[in-house]
């Protein structure tokens, strides 16, 4: 089965057209390597309201299968993405950043540092990955095939 999936980089620059975006088209690129359809890609600021309301507007109205974020999962004070994304959430999946986390301590101490969060919203698998385009390949790549079957899952189309 086809999946769709959309691509959100929450950056404070980048939405000012001061920064430009490398994380978000690397990750759809992975994306439509793996055959997702990519329907929507957004660029918004560390806003929790505004990145709350996108995220339920692509679960909600969009109804796309997979919601990546990237941006915004760090120490800095404006990195929201994880409270923005915990308050949209219905089902928290906690293996999904652990499994993040592990491949990225091969690679640096630093992933240590990350706030991920993922989980699902109706029909909808949310999940945030850093801002750097580095990391968020990384990221990606340690868990894209579960995130597939993940989706199988969620549409009850079973293990298969």
């Amino acid at each position: 089965m086809s999946y769709t999936a959309s691509v959100i980089t929450v950056s404070d620059l980048g939405s000012r057209g001061l920064r430009q975006d490398t994380s978000g088209p690397a990750v759809r690129a992975m994306l439509e390597d793996a055959g997702f359809t990519v329907v929507h890609t957004a660029i918004v600021p560390d806003e929790r309201g505004q990145i709350s309301a996108l995220l339920r507007a692509c679960a909600d109205e969009k109804r796309i299968d997979l919601i990546l974020t990237t941006g915004g999962t760090g120490l800095s004070p404006r990195d929201v993405t994880p409270e923005a994304t915990a308050d949209v959430l219905e089902r928290e999946i906690r293996a999904i950043p652990v499994a993040m986390w592990v491949e990225g301590l091969k690679v640096t101490p630093n992933a240590m540092l990350s706030r991920a969060v993922a989980g699902t919203r109706g029909s909808s698998l949310i999940v945030n990955l850093p801002g750097s385009e580095k990391a968020a390949r990384e990221n990606l790549a340690a868990v894209l095939s579960a995130l597939e079957h993940a989706l199988h899952m969620i549409a009850a189309e079973g293990h298969g």
